[in-house]
């Protein structure tokens, strides 16, 4: 097994442990949850529908990977992508409201990034994402955070990080 294997491996296993946890919560909350995914471009659903009876809390989603789709999909304003653009907190929080209004759910997460090797920007390099989770009853609250890996570690980074951020706000949510 070489290094980027084992590394993709454990981000696996970790992500799974993690959705478990996540699940167990939101079903003992009764809540329910959408997800709004770009950089990610589905992992985050893909985890939440490894778990049996998942259709008890999870909802469904949507990757929007072009700015047309978070506009139009997501209702994030398009003036939100002109002044901040499509990797910030700005859209990310956006998204996570957008996605939980479709069908009102109890709580949106969202991710945007730049998983490589190409698309940096200045002040925006490969390995940065943007994460945000929203909830009816509190304030949509973002994360930026930095990684370094290859493409697919990068999106399993962003995968983990994502479903760790919701762990930590579903937790604090009694």
């Amino acid at each position: 097994m070489t290094g980027n294997q084992k590394v993709q491996n454990d981000l696996i296993q970790s992500i799974r442990d993690i959705t478990e946890t996540i699940a167990q919560i939101l079903v003992q909350q009764n809540s329910t949850i959408m997800v709004a995914e770009s950089a990610t471009g589905g992992l985050i659903q893909h985890f939440l529908t490894e778990i049996p009876g998942s259709s008890g809390f999870f909802l469904g989603g949507i990757v929007a990977y072009s700015d047309n789709l978070k506009q139009c999909l997501l209702q994030v304003p398009e003036s939100v992508i002109q002044r901040h653009g499509a990797v910030s907190e700005e859209t990310v929080a956006a998204m996570a409201n957008g996605i939980r209004l479709i069908l009102r759910t109890d709580y949106g997460l969202a991710t945007s990034g730049i998983a490589g090797p190409t698309g940096a920007r200045p002040k925006k390099p490969v390995g940065l994402v943007h994460i945000a989770v929203s909830h009816r009853g509190f304030e949509t609250i973002a994360r930026k955070l930095v990684f370094k890996g290859t493409r697919t570690e990068n999106k399993l980074h962003f995968c983990k990080a994502a479903l760790q951020f919701l762990l930590e706000a579903i937790s604090t949510e009694k």
